[in-house]
């Protein structure tokens, strides 16, 4: 059975950093491109990044780019996302994403101050 579970949200303020982890169970992590996506407060799904499984390609959408930065460890089977630089409109709960079919609880971070 495939599991994600997503950590690391929280409040902070703009400006602040956080990282988020998923933690990936029931399939062969490596092997498989992984995403982060988005959904703020009353608004649909925002994708926001992508890692290849070997981690040799990443893309970020435009409101991220340069401020977030997406990492996977495969020994771990985790998934991370930093973000840096936060502002008010990131909030949003955040998930990860096996090829969108399958996808963890979410973890929810508030930029305000």
């Amino acid at each position: 059975e495939v599991q994600l579970v997503e950590s690391g949200g929280g409040l902070v303020q703009p400006g602040g950093s956080l990282r988020l982890s998923c933690v990936a169970s029931g399939f062969t992590f490596s092997g498989y491109t992984m995403t982060w996506v988005r959904q703020a407060p009353g608004e649909g799904f925002e994708w926001v990044s992508a890692i290849t499984s070997s981690s040799d390609y990443t893309n970020y959408a435009d409101s991220v780019k340069g401020r977030f930065t997406i990492s996977r460890d495969n020994a771990k089977n985790t998934l991370y996302l930093q973000l840096n630089n936060m502002k008010p409109e990131d909030t949003a709960v955040y998930y990860c994403s096996l090829a969108f079919d399958y996808w963890g609880q979410g973890t929810r971070v508030t930029v305000s101050s």
